[in-house]
């Protein structure tokens, strides 16, 4: 039986800033061991035999990030497919846009196995086990969701209501949805032992999924199949994508898959587990998953404690230094600090809103910005001055480009760099450096094997990212 993953990699992650962001979302951050939640996901999701294809449903502004991420735990081993959106629209416009492309390209009997990027499961033989059942299932025409058996009443999670009486090969009708309960209320449903978490997992065919789309969305599936007809498609790298069209793409519904098929379908079943499954959502979580000192604090990077206790910190750069504190998440990052009660991490999203809300950038990007070719990191600005550290992967290139209203140095620190300026081709080694005028075309290629490494200054009356013209881009990117 082939099984064909759908990875839902979105979300700007609020409740995990500073280091989850609009464009760096949650399923990117790494944990201890240095792989990401996505990367995790992936592994999980390949786990089966003859997977065909791992589709991947992320934004457009993310589609480089997560490929590299990916490709960096997968090789060229499995063929990879992206359905690129143009902005969010919930989890239901996700899978409806999954379910049109694997039609398309698998046909309408393929299983998809619908995967949140940000879990994490422990146990992966009870994972297995759980999806073949849930597979047999959504082969017989059912829509399979996985129960996680609750081990405490927690009010953070959605609730399923499941007969324990009927079912056939550990698969049972579910009964009920039920949101995320009061204290009391969770403490009866876990006490009552028919109550499962909702883990925001799925198993169905593409054709039974679509057939309830059709019946309980039809204006929503329309938009999603317009969008899919309509939408820039491209084969590259191993990788095949195709960029939602945006115009059709604004009229799906932004509603989960929750509310807008299983809580209405006659179809729905579930698969009972207790294979270790954890909704990473806040940074208590996370904190939970380094293992505490003697005084129940957890530290990720470097720091000096006295008289610290029960307290997670997380710096990737920089030396923290706590004295006398209790029962606090800090994380630091090179452009944001975050200090918060671990009792109140699910109110980090109130300051996200409000950095949102007051036009500041950190809201969505980092100091250190991923693009296609690379990275730059931005040292030092002023209101008429920029200045850059900028990586260029081996093989890669910036776009040919032009910048209206500032200038560019670019001083070569390390590797080669052959340069585009003007009417000039020339080739720059360290301590080389040339001058691109405002107005002039220019662009930067790497064609050595190692990273190019240079300091770009800025100078002029606007510096704005967006003050550029891209005329070429072999990322798809131009004007």
């Amino acid at each position: 039986m082939q099984i064909i993953p759908v990875i839902i990699s979105g979300g700007a992650g609020t409740r995990l800033w500073p280091v989850s962001r609009e464009a760096f979302p949650k399923p990117l951050l790494k944990l201890a061991d240095g792989e990401s939640l996505l990367q995790k996901t992936f592994k999980r999701a390949t786990l089966f035999d003859d997977v065909p294809e791992v589709v991947l449903v992320t934004n457009r502004e993310t589609y480089f990030l997560t490929r590299d991420e990916c490709q960096e735990v997968n090789g060229d081993q499995i063929p990879l497919g992206f359905v690129l959106e143009p902005f969010g629209r919930n989890t239901a416009g996700a899978v409806a846009s999954a379910a049109c492309w694997i039609a398309q390209h698998h046909g309408e009997g393929a299983v998809m196995l619908v995967l949140p990027a940000d879990h994490l499961i422990e146990d992966l033989d009870k994972f297995r086990s759980a999806v073949d059942a849930a597979a047999a299932a959504a082969i017989e025409g059912r829509i399979v969701t996985f129960g996680i058996r609750p081990t405490a009443p927690e009010t953070g999670y959605g609730y399923i209501e499941f007969d324990s009486e009927q079912g056939l090969d550990g698969v049972h009708p579910v009964v009920r949805f039920v949101e995320k309960p009061k204290l009391d209320v969770a403490e009866a449903m876990l006490a009552g032992g028919k109550h499962l978490w909702n883990s925001g997992m799925f198993c169905f065919s593409a054709r039974t999924i679509l057939k309830e789309f059709a019946r309980f969305t039809p204006d929503m599936l329309t938009a999603c199949e317009r969008s899919i007809s309509a939408g820039a498609v491209s084969t590259a790298n191993g990788c095949r994508s195709v960029e939602l069209e945006p115009s059709q793409f604004k009229h799906v519904t932004d509603i989960s898959i929750d509310y807008a098929v299983m809580e209405k379908s006659d179809r729905v079943s579930i698969v009972p587990s207790d294979m270790g499954w954890s909704d990473i959502g806040s940074w208590h979580s996370i904190s939970e998953l380094t293992p505490p000192d003697s005084q129940g604090n957890r530290i990720y990077g470097e720091a000096l404690l006295h008289g610290v206790s029960n307290c997670y910190i997380k710096s990737d750069a920089r030396v923290v230094g706590a004295v006398g504190v209790d029962n606090l998440i800090i994380v630091d990052t090179p452009d944001a600090l975050l200090v918060a009660n671990r009792d109140c991490t699910q109110d980090v999203k109130h300051i996200v809103g409000q950095l949102k809300r007051n036009g500041h950038e950190s809201y969505k990007i980092h100091k250190t910005a991923h693009r296609p070719w690379g990275t730059y990191t931005v040292l030092e600005e002023s209101d008429r001055f920029k200045i850059k550290r900028i990586v260029v992967k081996p093989g890669a290139q910036l776009s040919l480009q032009m910048h209206h209203h500032r200038s560019e140095h670019w001083i070569v620190v390390s590797g080669t760099a052959d340069v585009v300026n003007g009417d000039q081709v020339i080739s720059l080694q360290p301590n080389q450096s040339t001058y691109i005028p405002a107005g002039h075309k220019h662009r930067l290629i790497n064609p050595g094997v190692m990273d190019l490494v240079l300091i770009e200054v800025q100078c002029g009356e606007y510096l704005g990212e967006d003050d550029i013209v891209r005329f070429e881009d072999k990322y798809g990117r131009a004007n």
